[in-house]
C-alpha cells in the first residue's frame, strides 16, 4: 500500500504511551502492556543490533493494536490475507488471544517501521522482509528479546517443517521448493502469490544465514549492504559470488 499521512486509530482506542511509542490499542489493558513492552524489547535489540549503522530518533513512533483478528480484519487496508501490516506512520496488529506467542505479528511489521522511519532504509523485499522475519520471530524471554533464537511458534519459522528439502539443489529449485538465490536477490522467482510462505521463509533464512554463518562472518558486511541498500552488486562486492553464498 502506498503510504497514508495519518495513522487510522479506532475510536474507542485507549493510549499507552512508552519509551519509544504510542500504542492505540483496543485491545485489554494487560494485554496492551504486554505488546508494547515486546516492542520495546524490539527496539532495545535493533538499536543495538545495528548500533554502528542507526541512530537514536526521540520521536514516538506509532502503533494500532485492535483487540481481536475479527477486529484487525474489519479495518485491514493491506493485503487480503494480511495478519499485519506497517502503513506509514502506523503499525497495525492485533492481539493473538491464546496463541502461544501473540505479539509476533507486531514486532514483525515494527522491524519494517524502524528499518523506514528510524534507520531511513529503502530496501529490497528480501532484505526489508528478511530483517523483520529475523527479529520479529526471535526468542523473547524475561522481557529480553534474543535475535537469531528463533521462537518455533513465529511466522515463518512454523513453516520450516513443510519445506521438505531434498538436499539436492537442483530437484529443490524444479519442484519449486527452494528459490535460487539471483532471483530471490532480484524478485525474479516463482510467482509469489502463490508461494507467499515459501518466500518468506527465504527471507528470513537468508538474514539469519548472514548474520550467523561461520560464526558470523558476513555479519558486519550484511550490516554495511542494509545501509547501501542491498543492491545485487553490493551483494557480491561486500558478501561474496551468489554461486558460493547459494551453495553455502
Amino acid at each position: 500500500p502506498a503510504p497514508a499521512s495519518v495513522a487510522r486509530i479506532p475510536a474507542a482506542a485507549t493510549l499507552l504511551e512508552t519509551a519509544h511509542y504510542r500504542v492505540h490499542s483496543t485491545a485489554a489493558p494487560t494485554q496492551t502492556r504486554q505488546v508494547a513492552d515486546a516492542v520495546e524489547s524490539l527496539h532495545t535489540a535493533y538499536m543495538t543490533l545495528f548500533a554502528s549503522e542507526v541512530r537514536p530518533s526521540s520521536r514516538p513512533l506509532t502503533l494500532v493494536l485492535y483487540a481481536d483478528r475479527g477486529e484487525f480484519q474489519r479495518n485491514n487496508r493491506s493485503r487480503p490475507w494480511a495478519e499485519a501490516y506497517y502503513l506509514q506512520p502506523a503499525c497495525y496488529a492485533y492481539y493473538g488471544e491464546g496463541k502461544e506467542n501473540p505479539h509476533h505479528w507486531m514486532l514483525h511489521e515494527a522491524v519494517h517501521q524502524l528499518n523506514t522511519e528510524v534507520a531511513g532504509w529503502r530496501l529490497p523485499a528480501w532484505a526489508n522482509e528478511g530483517v523483520a522475519s529475523y527479529l520479529g520471530a526471535s526468542w523473547l524471554e524475561e522481557g529480553v528479546l534474543t535475535p537469531g533464537r528463533s521462537d518455533p511458534a513465529t511466522y515463518p519459522i512454523w513453516w520450516l517443517s513443510r519445506m521438505e528439502l531434498t538436499g539436492s539443489l537442483q530437484a529443490d529449485v524444479a519442484a519449486v521448493r527452494f528459490i535460487p538465490l539471483r532471483d530471490l536477490l532480484e524478485g525474479h522467482g516463482p510467482d509469489i502469490n502463490r508461494h507467499v510462505n515459501l518466500y518468506y521463509l527465504h527471507y528470513w533464512g537468508l538474514t539469519h544465514f548472514l548474520f550467523h554463518y561461520d560464526n558470523g562472518r558476513y555479519a558486519e558486511a550484511y550490516k554495511q549492504l542494509l545501509t547501501r541498500g542491498a543492491s545485487t552488486s553490493d551483494f557480491e562486492r561486500l558478501i561474496g559470488p551468489i554461486e558460493t553464498i547459494e551453495a553455502a
